[in-house]
Protein backbone atom coordinates (compact mmCIF):
# COMPACT_ATOMS: atom_id res chain seq x y z
CA UNK A 1 0.00 0.00 0.00
CA UNK A 2 3.01 2.34 -0.03
CA UNK A 3 2.33 3.27 -3.66
CA UNK A 4 -1.13 4.58 -2.78
CA UNK A 5 0.48 7.23 -0.58
CA UNK A 6 1.59 8.96 -3.78
CA UNK A 7 -2.03 9.53 -4.79
CA UNK A 8 -3.74 12.86 -4.16
CA UNK A 9 -5.93 12.68 -1.07
CA UNK A 10 -9.30 14.41 -0.79
CA UNK A 11 -12.83 13.94 0.56
CA UNK A 12 -16.34 14.06 -0.75
CA UNK A 13 -16.98 17.42 -2.46
CA UNK A 14 -13.56 18.84 -1.59
CA UNK A 15 -11.73 20.10 -4.70
CA UNK A 16 -8.09 19.41 -5.50
CA UNK A 17 -5.86 21.25 -7.98
CA UNK A 18 -5.18 19.15 -11.07
CA UNK A 19 -1.48 19.92 -10.80
CA UNK A 20 -1.50 18.09 -7.44
CA UNK A 21 -2.83 14.87 -8.96
CA UNK A 22 0.18 12.62 -9.56
CA UNK A 23 0.91 11.30 -13.04
CA UNK A 24 2.07 7.75 -12.31
CA UNK A 25 3.89 5.22 -14.44
CA UNK A 26 1.43 2.62 -15.74
CA UNK A 27 2.56 -0.35 -13.67
CA UNK A 28 2.61 1.73 -10.47
CA UNK A 29 -0.88 3.08 -11.27
CA UNK A 30 -2.35 -0.36 -11.86
CA UNK A 31 -0.53 -1.92 -8.92
CA UNK A 32 -1.82 0.79 -6.60
CA UNK A 33 -5.42 0.13 -7.65
CA UNK A 34 -5.06 -3.63 -7.26
CA UNK A 35 -3.48 -3.40 -3.81
CA UNK A 36 -5.98 -0.81 -2.57
CA UNK A 37 -8.97 -2.89 -3.69
CA UNK A 38 -7.47 -5.99 -2.08
CA UNK A 39 -7.24 -3.92 1.11
CA UNK A 40 -10.93 -2.98 0.95
CA UNK A 41 -11.06 0.15 -1.20
CA UNK A 42 -13.68 0.59 -3.91
CA UNK A 43 -13.12 1.90 -7.42
CA UNK A 44 -15.55 4.83 -7.43
CA UNK A 45 -14.62 6.00 -10.94
CA UNK A 46 -12.14 5.05 -13.67
CA UNK A 47 -12.25 7.04 -16.89
CA UNK A 48 -10.31 8.58 -19.76
CA UNK A 49 -9.65 12.20 -20.65
CA UNK A 50 -7.91 13.75 -23.65
CA UNK A 51 -5.79 16.66 -22.34
CA UNK A 52 -6.23 19.72 -24.55
CA UNK A 53 -3.27 20.43 -26.79
CA UNK A 54 -1.35 17.36 -25.63
CA UNK A 55 -0.80 13.88 -27.05
CA UNK A 56 -2.15 10.71 -25.49
CA UNK A 57 -5.07 9.91 -23.20
CA UNK A 58 -5.01 10.30 -19.42
CA UNK A 59 -6.64 7.54 -17.38
CA UNK A 60 -7.99 8.81 -14.05
CA UNK A 61 -8.92 6.59 -11.11
CA UNK A 62 -10.84 7.54 -7.97
CA UNK A 63 -10.54 5.13 -5.05
CA UNK A 64 -12.92 5.30 -2.07
CA UNK A 65 -11.71 4.25 1.39
CA UNK A 66 -14.87 4.00 3.46
CA UNK A 67 -13.30 3.41 6.87
CA UNK A 68 -11.24 6.60 6.62
CA UNK A 69 -13.85 8.53 4.66
CA UNK A 70 -11.12 9.41 2.18
CA UNK A 71 -10.87 9.54 -1.59
CA UNK A 72 -7.62 9.19 -3.50
CA UNK A 73 -7.06 10.28 -7.09
CA UNK A 74 -4.26 9.60 -9.59
CA UNK A 75 -3.76 9.35 -13.32
CA UNK A 76 -1.51 7.72 -15.87
CA UNK A 77 -0.94 8.74 -19.49
CA UNK A 78 -1.38 6.28 -22.35
CA UNK A 79 0.64 7.28 -25.40
CA UNK A 80 0.03 4.21 -27.56
CA UNK A 81 -3.10 2.39 -28.71
CA UNK A 82 -3.40 -0.01 -25.77
CA UNK A 83 -2.70 -0.59 -22.10
CA UNK A 84 -2.47 -3.74 -19.96
CA UNK A 85 -5.91 -4.67 -18.62
CA UNK A 86 -6.32 -4.68 -14.85
CA UNK A 87 -9.60 -6.61 -15.02
CA UNK A 88 -8.14 -10.13 -14.56
CA UNK A 89 -6.67 -9.02 -11.22
CA UNK A 90 -9.35 -6.47 -10.26
CA UNK A 91 -12.81 -7.27 -11.68
CA UNK A 92 -14.23 -3.99 -10.31
CA UNK A 93 -12.76 -2.18 -13.33
CA UNK A 94 -14.10 -4.56 -16.01
CA UNK A 95 -16.87 -2.29 -17.27
CA UNK A 96 -14.82 0.89 -16.82
CA UNK A 97 -12.11 -0.56 -19.09
CA UNK A 98 -14.69 -1.54 -21.71
CA UNK A 99 -16.04 2.01 -21.58
CA UNK A 100 -12.54 3.48 -22.03
CA UNK A 101 -11.96 1.17 -24.99
CA UNK A 102 -15.19 2.31 -26.60
CA UNK A 103 -14.80 6.04 -25.94
CA UNK A 104 -11.09 6.46 -26.69
CA UNK A 105 -10.11 3.55 -28.92
CA UNK A 106 -7.64 2.21 -26.35
CA UNK A 107 -7.48 -1.57 -26.15
CA UNK A 108 -7.13 -3.02 -22.64
CA UNK A 109 -4.88 -5.94 -23.57
CA UNK A 110 -5.87 -9.11 -21.76
CA UNK A 111 -9.42 -7.99 -20.93
CA UNK A 112 -11.47 -11.20 -20.74
CA UNK A 113 -14.78 -9.70 -21.89
CA UNK A 114 -14.02 -6.81 -24.26
CA UNK A 115 -17.34 -5.79 -25.81
CA UNK A 116 -19.14 -2.50 -26.46
CA UNK A 117 -20.90 -0.83 -23.55
CA UNK A 118 -23.16 1.69 -25.31
CA UNK A 119 -22.26 1.14 -28.98
CA UNK A 120 -21.02 4.70 -29.54
CA UNK A 121 -18.47 6.10 -31.97
CA UNK A 122 -14.99 6.58 -30.59
CA UNK A 123 -14.38 10.06 -29.23
CA UNK A 124 -11.00 9.93 -31.03
CA UNK A 125 -11.67 9.74 -34.79
CA UNK A 126 -9.60 7.01 -36.40
CA UNK A 127 -9.12 5.11 -33.13
CA UNK A 128 -11.51 2.19 -32.72
CA UNK A 129 -10.68 -1.13 -31.05
CA UNK A 130 -13.29 -2.94 -33.19
CA UNK A 131 -11.84 -1.68 -36.48
CA UNK A 132 -14.77 0.49 -37.48
CA UNK A 133 -14.23 3.56 -39.62
CA UNK A 134 -14.91 6.96 -38.13
CA UNK A 135 -17.97 7.38 -40.35
CA UNK A 136 -19.43 4.03 -39.40
CA UNK A 137 -22.27 4.24 -36.88
CA UNK A 138 -22.27 1.19 -34.58
CA UNK A 139 -25.54 -0.72 -34.39
CA UNK A 140 -26.71 -1.21 -30.83
CA UNK A 141 -26.78 -4.87 -29.79
CA UNK A 142 -24.73 -6.21 -32.70
CA UNK A 143 -21.83 -8.09 -31.09
CA UNK A 144 -20.62 -11.57 -30.29
CA UNK A 145 -22.49 -13.21 -27.45
CA UNK A 146 -21.19 -15.87 -25.13
CA UNK A 147 -22.52 -19.31 -26.06
CA UNK A 148 -22.78 -22.51 -24.06
CA UNK A 149 -22.45 -25.62 -26.22
CA UNK A 150 -23.90 -29.04 -25.45
CA UNK A 151 -26.85 -31.35 -25.93
CA UNK A 152 -30.19 -29.76 -25.06
CA UNK A 153 -28.61 -26.39 -24.32
CA UNK A 154 -30.73 -23.67 -25.84
CA UNK A 155 -30.74 -19.88 -26.04
CA UNK A 156 -33.55 -17.55 -25.01
CA UNK A 157 -33.40 -13.95 -26.23
CA UNK A 158 -35.54 -11.29 -24.53
CA UNK A 159 -35.88 -7.70 -25.71
CA UNK A 160 -34.80 -5.11 -26.48
CA UNK A 161 -38.50 -4.35 -26.91
CA UNK A 162 -40.45 -5.49 -23.87
CA UNK A 163 -44.12 -5.76 -23.01
CA UNK A 164 -45.60 -2.71 -21.32
CA UNK A 165 -44.02 0.70 -20.83
CA UNK A 166 -40.38 -0.04 -20.12
CA UNK A 167 -37.01 1.06 -21.45
CA UNK A 168 -35.19 -1.18 -23.96
CA UNK A 169 -32.50 -3.67 -23.06
CA UNK A 170 -31.47 -7.05 -24.45
CA UNK A 171 -31.12 -10.18 -22.30
CA UNK A 172 -29.73 -13.42 -23.69
CA UNK A 173 -30.02 -16.60 -21.60
CA UNK A 174 -28.05 -19.82 -22.11
CA UNK A 175 -30.25 -22.54 -20.63
CA UNK A 176 -30.54 -26.27 -20.10
CA UNK A 177 -34.21 -26.86 -19.71
CA UNK A 178 -35.34 -24.25 -17.20
CA UNK A 179 -31.88 -23.85 -15.63
CA UNK A 180 -29.93 -20.72 -16.57
CA UNK A 181 -26.24 -21.35 -17.14
CA UNK A 182 -25.43 -17.81 -18.17
CA UNK A 183 -27.16 -14.47 -18.76
CA UNK A 184 -25.62 -11.77 -20.90
CA UNK A 185 -27.06 -8.26 -20.77
CA UNK A 186 -26.59 -5.82 -23.64
CA UNK A 187 -27.63 -2.20 -23.19
CA UNK A 188 -26.92 1.08 -24.97
CA UNK A 189 -30.34 1.66 -26.53
CA UNK A 190 -30.92 4.71 -24.30
CA UNK A 191 -27.58 6.40 -24.96
CA UNK A 192 -27.95 10.18 -25.28
CA UNK A 193 -24.32 11.33 -25.11
CA UNK A 194 -24.74 13.20 -21.83
CA UNK A 195 -21.08 13.15 -20.77
CA UNK A 196 -19.95 14.69 -24.05
CA UNK A 197 -22.79 17.23 -23.90
CA UNK A 198 -21.55 18.37 -20.47
CA UNK A 199 -18.08 19.29 -21.73
CA UNK A 200 -17.59 23.04 -21.99
CA UNK A 201 -20.31 23.70 -19.40
CA UNK A 202 -21.88 24.51 -17.12
CA UNK A 203 -24.47 26.34 -19.19
CA UNK A 204 -28.23 26.85 -19.15
CA UNK A 205 -29.06 23.29 -20.17
CA UNK A 206 -26.65 21.55 -17.76
CA UNK A 207 -29.07 21.36 -14.84
CA UNK A 208 -31.76 19.86 -17.09
CA UNK A 209 -29.36 17.15 -18.26
CA UNK A 210 -28.84 16.04 -14.68
CA UNK A 211 -32.52 16.24 -13.76
CA UNK A 212 -33.34 13.89 -16.63
CA UNK A 213 -30.21 11.68 -16.61
CA UNK A 214 -32.23 9.00 -14.80
CA UNK A 215 -35.75 10.26 -14.25
CA UNK A 216 -36.40 8.27 -11.07
CA UNK A 217 -33.17 9.67 -9.54
CA UNK A 218 -33.64 13.36 -10.28
CA UNK A 219 -32.83 14.42 -6.72
CA UNK A 220 -29.81 12.11 -6.40
CA UNK A 221 -28.04 13.16 -9.60
CA UNK A 222 -28.91 16.85 -9.32
CA UNK A 223 -27.64 16.93 -5.73
CA UNK A 224 -24.36 15.30 -6.80
CA UNK A 225 -23.95 17.89 -9.55
CA UNK A 226 -24.73 20.82 -7.27
CA UNK A 227 -22.33 19.55 -4.61
CA UNK A 228 -19.57 19.47 -7.21
CA UNK A 229 -20.39 23.00 -8.42
CA UNK A 230 -20.54 24.40 -4.90
CA UNK A 231 -17.20 22.81 -4.00
CA UNK A 232 -15.52 24.27 -7.09
CA UNK A 233 -17.07 27.67 -6.41
CA UNK A 234 -16.18 27.70 -2.70
CA UNK A 235 -19.85 28.14 -1.90
CA UNK A 236 -21.41 27.38 1.51
CA UNK A 237 -24.99 26.16 1.16
CA UNK A 238 -27.41 27.48 3.82
CA UNK A 239 -28.41 25.01 6.53
CA UNK A 240 -32.11 25.22 5.67
CA UNK A 241 -31.39 24.26 2.08
CA UNK A 242 -29.29 21.31 3.24
CA UNK A 243 -32.17 20.07 5.38
CA UNK A 244 -34.68 20.17 2.54
CA UNK A 245 -32.19 18.55 0.14
CA UNK A 246 -31.92 15.65 2.58
CA UNK A 247 -35.70 15.43 2.93
CA UNK A 248 -36.10 15.36 -0.85
CA UNK A 249 -33.44 12.66 -1.27
CA UNK A 250 -35.12 10.46 1.34
CA UNK A 251 -38.55 11.02 -0.20
CA UNK A 252 -37.08 9.81 -3.49
CA UNK A 253 -35.84 6.71 -1.67
CA UNK A 254 -39.24 6.15 -0.03
CA UNK A 255 -41.15 6.42 -3.30
CA UNK A 256 -38.90 4.05 -5.22
CA UNK A 257 -38.40 1.47 -2.48
CA UNK A 258 -42.16 1.34 -1.90
CA UNK A 259 -42.80 0.95 -5.61
CA UNK A 260 -40.21 -1.83 -5.81
CA UNK A 261 -41.81 -3.79 -2.98
CA UNK A 262 -45.16 -3.52 -4.71
CA UNK A 263 -43.65 -4.71 -7.98
CA UNK A 264 -41.95 -7.65 -6.26
CA UNK A 265 -45.30 -8.60 -4.76
CA UNK A 266 -46.85 -8.41 -8.22
CA UNK A 267 -44.16 -10.68 -9.68
CA UNK A 268 -45.24 -13.48 -7.34
CA UNK A 269 -48.95 -12.75 -7.77
CA UNK A 270 -49.47 -11.30 -4.29
CA UNK A 271 -51.99 -8.62 -5.18
CA UNK A 272 -52.77 -6.98 -1.80
CA UNK A 273 -49.28 -5.49 -1.40
CA UNK A 274 -48.90 -4.91 -5.13
CA UNK A 275 -52.11 -2.88 -5.26
CA UNK A 276 -51.45 -0.81 -2.16
CA UNK A 277 -47.80 0.01 -2.89
CA UNK A 278 -48.59 1.36 -6.32
CA UNK A 279 -50.81 3.97 -4.71
CA UNK A 280 -48.40 4.60 -1.81
CA UNK A 281 -45.52 5.29 -4.20
CA UNK A 282 -47.67 8.03 -5.66
CA UNK A 283 -48.35 9.43 -2.20
CA UNK A 284 -44.61 9.78 -1.54
CA UNK A 285 -44.10 11.40 -4.95
CA UNK A 286 -46.87 13.84 -4.14
CA UNK A 287 -44.97 14.89 -1.00
CA UNK A 288 -42.08 15.96 -3.20
CA UNK A 289 -44.61 17.94 -5.24
CA UNK A 290 -45.61 19.75 -2.03
CA UNK A 291 -41.98 20.95 -1.81
CA UNK A 292 -41.54 22.17 -5.37
CA UNK A 293 -44.62 21.48 -7.50
CA UNK A 294 -43.04 18.54 -9.34
CA UNK A 295 -43.48 14.93 -8.25
CA UNK A 296 -39.92 13.98 -9.29
CA UNK A 297 -38.29 17.04 -7.75
CA UNK A 298 -37.40 18.96 -10.89
CA UNK A 299 -36.68 22.58 -10.09
CA UNK A 300 -35.93 21.90 -6.42
CA UNK A 301 -32.16 21.35 -6.25
CA UNK A 302 -30.08 24.25 -7.57
CA UNK A 303 -26.43 25.30 -7.20
CA UNK A 304 -26.17 27.27 -3.98
CA UNK A 305 -29.24 25.74 -2.34
CA UNK A 306 -32.82 24.99 -3.36
CA UNK A 307 -35.25 26.66 -5.74
CA UNK A 308 -38.28 26.51 -3.43
CA UNK A 309 -38.94 26.92 0.28
CA UNK A 310 -41.65 25.42 2.48
CA UNK A 311 -43.60 27.60 4.91
CA UNK A 312 -45.04 26.42 8.21
CA UNK A 313 -48.24 25.27 6.53
CA UNK A 314 -46.27 23.27 3.98
CA UNK A 315 -44.18 21.60 6.69
CA UNK A 316 -47.34 20.72 8.64
CA UNK A 317 -48.91 19.25 5.49
CA UNK A 318 -45.80 17.16 4.81
CA UNK A 319 -45.79 15.79 8.36
CA UNK A 320 -49.48 14.92 8.14
CA UNK A 321 -49.03 13.11 4.83
CA UNK A 322 -45.88 11.35 6.02
CA UNK A 323 -47.53 9.89 9.12
CA UNK A 324 -50.52 8.59 7.19
CA UNK A 325 -48.50 7.14 4.32
CA UNK A 326 -45.91 5.49 6.57
CA UNK A 327 -48.69 3.77 8.53
CA UNK A 328 -50.34 2.53 5.33
CA UNK A 329 -46.99 1.38 3.97
CA UNK A 330 -46.33 -0.69 7.10
CA UNK A 331 -49.72 -2.36 6.78
CA UNK A 332 -49.16 -3.19 3.11
CA UNK A 333 -45.54 -4.32 3.30
CA UNK A 334 -45.81 -6.45 6.43
CA UNK A 335 -48.28 -8.67 4.57
CA UNK A 336 -45.29 -9.88 2.53
CA UNK A 337 -43.28 -11.14 5.48
CA UNK A 338 -46.35 -12.83 6.99
CA UNK A 339 -47.14 -14.81 3.81
CA UNK A 340 -45.36 -18.21 3.57
CA UNK A 341 -46.07 -18.42 -0.16
CA UNK A 342 -44.30 -15.11 -0.76
CA UNK A 343 -41.36 -16.05 1.43
CA UNK A 344 -40.94 -19.38 -0.37
CA UNK A 345 -40.42 -17.46 -3.63
CA UNK A 346 -38.18 -14.75 -2.16
CA UNK A 347 -35.86 -16.85 -0.01
CA UNK A 348 -32.84 -18.57 -1.61
CA UNK A 349 -33.62 -16.98 -5.00
CA UNK A 350 -30.95 -15.09 -6.90
CA UNK A 351 -28.25 -15.26 -4.23
CA UNK A 352 -25.02 -13.28 -4.39
CA UNK A 353 -22.24 -13.85 -1.87
CA UNK A 354 -20.47 -11.07 0.00
CA UNK A 355 -17.22 -12.14 -1.67
CA UNK A 356 -18.73 -11.79 -5.14
CA UNK A 357 -20.36 -8.49 -4.16
CA UNK A 358 -16.98 -7.03 -3.20
CA UNK A 359 -15.17 -8.54 -6.15
CA UNK A 360 -17.34 -6.86 -8.78
CA UNK A 361 -18.02 -3.71 -6.74
CA UNK A 362 -21.78 -3.76 -6.15
CA UNK A 363 -23.36 -0.78 -4.38
CA UNK A 364 -26.60 0.24 -2.70
CA UNK A 365 -29.31 -2.02 -1.23
CA UNK A 366 -28.07 -4.85 -3.49
CA UNK A 367 -24.66 -4.74 -1.80
CA UNK A 368 -26.04 -4.18 1.68
CA UNK A 369 -28.26 -7.24 1.24
CA UNK A 370 -25.03 -9.26 0.91
CA UNK A 371 -23.63 -7.82 4.14
CA UNK A 372 -21.55 -4.95 2.72
CA UNK A 373 -21.98 -1.81 4.81
CA UNK A 374 -21.07 0.65 2.06
CA UNK A 375 -23.35 3.72 2.27
CA UNK A 376 -22.11 7.15 1.19
CA UNK A 377 -24.40 8.87 3.72
CA UNK A 378 -22.33 7.36 6.52
CA UNK A 379 -18.95 6.73 4.86
CA UNK A 380 -18.60 9.99 2.91
CA UNK A 381 -21.20 12.32 4.46
CA UNK A 382 -22.01 15.66 2.87
CA UNK A 383 -24.73 18.23 3.51
CA UNK A 384 -27.20 17.37 6.26
CA UNK A 385 -25.74 13.87 6.62
CA UNK A 386 -22.69 15.36 8.35
CA UNK A 387 -24.97 16.15 11.29
CA UNK A 388 -27.88 13.67 11.07
CA UNK A 389 -26.89 10.05 10.66
CA UNK A 390 -29.15 7.34 9.24
CA UNK A 391 -28.25 3.82 10.45
CA UNK A 392 -27.04 1.51 7.68
CA UNK A 393 -29.30 -1.48 7.03
CA UNK A 394 -27.51 -4.70 6.07
CA UNK A 395 -28.48 -8.31 5.48
CA UNK A 396 -26.73 -11.64 5.16
CA UNK A 397 -28.19 -13.95 2.53
CA UNK A 398 -27.90 -11.74 -0.58
CA UNK A 399 -31.09 -13.18 -2.09
CA UNK A 400 -34.36 -11.66 -3.31
CA UNK A 401 -35.77 -11.70 0.22
CA UNK A 402 -32.82 -9.78 1.63
CA UNK A 403 -32.90 -7.23 -1.18
CA UNK A 404 -36.60 -6.71 -0.48
CA UNK A 405 -36.22 -6.55 3.30
CA UNK A 406 -33.34 -4.06 3.11
CA UNK A 407 -35.72 -1.78 1.23
CA UNK A 408 -38.26 -2.10 4.02
CA UNK A 409 -35.66 -1.27 6.69
CA UNK A 410 -34.52 1.74 4.70
CA UNK A 411 -38.12 2.92 4.26
CA UNK A 412 -38.55 2.98 8.03
CA UNK A 413 -35.26 4.77 8.68
CA UNK A 414 -35.80 7.32 5.92
CA UNK A 415 -39.24 8.02 7.36
CA UNK A 416 -37.74 8.60 10.81
CA UNK A 417 -35.13 10.95 9.30
CA UNK A 418 -37.72 13.06 7.45
CA UNK A 419 -39.94 13.24 10.51
CA UNK A 420 -37.05 14.40 12.67
CA UNK A 421 -35.96 17.08 10.20
CA UNK A 422 -39.47 18.44 9.73
CA UNK A 423 -40.04 18.64 13.48
CA UNK A 424 -36.84 20.66 14.03
CA UNK A 425 -37.09 23.34 11.34
CA UNK A 426 -33.99 25.40 10.58
CA UNK A 427 -34.53 29.02 9.64
CA UNK A 428 -32.63 31.29 7.30
CA UNK A 429 -32.01 31.59 3.59
CA UNK A 430 -32.44 28.71 1.16
CA UNK A 431 -30.01 29.76 -1.57
CA UNK A 432 -26.85 31.78 -2.16
CA UNK A 433 -25.01 32.72 -5.33
CA UNK A 434 -22.64 29.90 -6.28
CA UNK A 435 -20.15 32.00 -8.26
CA UNK A 436 -17.47 31.04 -10.78
CA UNK A 437 -15.79 27.65 -10.72
CA UNK A 438 -12.14 27.16 -9.79
CA UNK A 439 -9.93 26.62 -12.83
CA UNK A 440 -7.68 23.59 -13.39
CA UNK A 441 -9.34 21.65 -10.57
CA UNK A 442 -10.96 18.27 -9.90
CA UNK A 443 -13.73 17.41 -7.49
CA UNK A 444 -15.45 14.13 -6.62
CA UNK A 445 -19.08 14.32 -5.47
CA UNK A 446 -20.72 11.29 -3.84
CA UNK A 447 -24.42 10.94 -3.01
CA UNK A 448 -26.19 7.82 -1.75
CA UNK A 449 -29.08 7.61 -4.18
CA UNK A 450 -31.87 5.12 -3.67
CA UNK A 451 -30.15 2.58 -5.96
CA UNK A 452 -26.74 3.16 -4.41
CA UNK A 453 -23.72 5.42 -4.52
CA UNK A 454 -23.76 8.08 -7.26
CA UNK A 455 -20.33 9.40 -8.23
CA UNK A 456 -19.70 12.58 -10.22
CA UNK A 457 -16.19 13.73 -11.11
CA UNK A 458 -15.71 17.22 -12.59
CA UNK A 459 -12.46 18.42 -14.16
CA UNK A 460 -12.24 22.10 -15.05
CA UNK A 461 -10.00 23.77 -17.63
CA UNK A 462 -8.09 27.06 -17.46
CA UNK A 463 -11.35 29.00 -17.90
CA UNK A 464 -13.15 27.13 -15.11
CA UNK A 465 -15.33 25.16 -17.54
CA UNK A 466 -15.78 21.41 -17.75
CA UNK A 467 -12.87 19.77 -19.50
CA UNK A 468 -14.40 16.42 -18.53
CA UNK A 469 -17.40 15.39 -16.45
CA UNK A 470 -17.68 11.75 -15.44
CA UNK A 471 -20.92 10.26 -14.13
CA UNK A 472 -21.14 6.83 -12.49
CA UNK A 473 -24.74 5.82 -11.87
CA UNK A 474 -25.16 2.84 -9.49
CA UNK A 475 -26.78 0.85 -12.29
CA UNK A 476 -23.49 0.97 -14.19
CA UNK A 477 -21.94 -1.04 -11.35
CA UNK A 478 -24.87 -3.35 -10.59
CA UNK A 479 -26.07 -4.78 -13.92
CA UNK A 480 -23.38 -7.48 -13.79
CA UNK A 481 -24.73 -8.45 -10.38
CA UNK A 482 -28.08 -9.31 -11.93
CA UNK A 483 -26.36 -11.53 -14.50
CA UNK A 484 -24.50 -13.37 -11.74
CA UNK A 485 -27.63 -13.69 -9.59
CA UNK A 486 -29.33 -15.63 -12.41
CA UNK A 487 -26.69 -18.35 -12.67
CA UNK A 488 -28.18 -21.77 -11.88
CA UNK A 489 -31.61 -20.21 -11.33
CA UNK A 490 -34.80 -21.14 -13.12
CA UNK A 491 -35.47 -18.81 -16.05
CA UNK A 492 -38.91 -18.17 -14.56
CA UNK A 493 -37.11 -16.46 -11.65
CA UNK A 494 -35.79 -13.73 -13.92
CA UNK A 495 -38.66 -11.23 -13.44
CA UNK A 496 -38.30 -11.57 -9.68
CA UNK A 497 -34.51 -11.23 -9.69
CA UNK A 498 -34.68 -8.36 -12.16
CA UNK A 499 -37.13 -6.40 -10.03
CA UNK A 500 -35.12 -7.08 -6.85
CA UNK A 501 -32.29 -5.14 -8.52
CA UNK A 502 -34.55 -2.68 -10.44
CA UNK A 503 -31.70 -1.08 -12.34
CA UNK A 504 -31.83 1.86 -14.71
CA UNK A 505 -31.29 1.46 -18.42
CA UNK A 506 -30.88 5.20 -19.07
CA UNK A 507 -28.71 5.68 -15.98
CA UNK A 508 -26.32 3.08 -17.38
CA UNK A 509 -26.52 4.36 -20.96
CA UNK A 510 -26.25 8.12 -20.14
Amino acid sequence: MTAILKWAQTRNSVPVARRDIPDLEGSVFRGSIREAVEDGAKVAAFFGHMPEGEAGVDLYAVLAFREEGQLRVARTRIMGESFPSLTPECPQVHLFEREIAEQFGLRPEGHPWLKPVRFVKSWRPGHDVWGRSGAEAPVVGIMEYYKVEGDEVHEVAVGPVHAGIIEPGHFRFQCHGEQVFHLEISLGYQHRGIERALMGGPDKRTISLFETLAGDTTIGHTTAYCQAMEALAGCTVPARAQVFRGIALELERLANHTGDLGALAGDVGFLPTASFCGRLRGDFLNMTAVLCGNRFGRGLIRPGGIGFDADAAGVAELLKRLEATMADTANAVNLLWDSPSVMSRFEETGKISLEMCREIGLVGPVARACGAEYDARQDFPAGIYRFAQIPVSTGVSGDVFERAYIRWLEIQRSGDFIREQLQMPVGGAVRVEAGALAAESLVVSLVEGWRGSICHVALTDKQGQFARYKVVDPSFLNWMGLALAMRNQQISDFPLCNKSFNLSYCGHDL
